[in-house]
């Protein structure tokens, strides 16, 4: 499979932010490789395979809504980095992400504001994720 046109990339993103933000946590974790990895500086050890990304995604929805919330991903400047960058048959993108949080009957605010880099392969035919990893803008490169 060629590099993935910024269309399809826009299109993958947008359908991973919905999953997760809409509760659907099996097919979020279907987007990552069956031993896809999550690394985050917002949660204390990183999620590795496809049922722990499940539950991961499943605890994500529930918790915002225990706190009466809405939690939204919103992914922007996505740059799709060319294969000759990458140690594998893949692509590497990175992208803003920010995680906003709307209070029921209230107001919205921005949880996180972070760059995610993940690492693209082809698996069981599409475009999947093998590794993401989240960095806080505070934290160094």
């Amino acid at each position: 499979m060629d590099t993935p046109t910024a269309s399809q990339i826009h299109q993958f993103y947008a359908r991973q932010s919905h999953l997760i933000d809409s509760g659907r946590a099996r097919e979020w974790a279907d987007t990552f490789t069956p031993d896809g990895e999550f690394h985050s500086p917002t949660y204390p050890e990183p999620v590795i395979g496809s049922a722990a990304l499940a539950d991961f995604a499943a605890g994500f929805h529930r918790r915002a809504a225990e706190q009466g919330e809405v939690h939204r991903h919103v992914i922007t400047n996505v740059w799709v980095r060319s294969d000759e960058e990458t140690p594998f048959d893949g692509a590497i993108v990175e992208a803003y992400l920010q995680v906003l949080a709307t209070t029921v009957g209230g107001s919205t605010r921005v949880l996180r504001m972070t760059t995610l880099t993940d690492h693209l392969v082809v698996s069981k035919g599409r475009w999947s994720v093998a590794r993401r990893e989240v960095r806080r803008d505070d934290s160094p490169a």
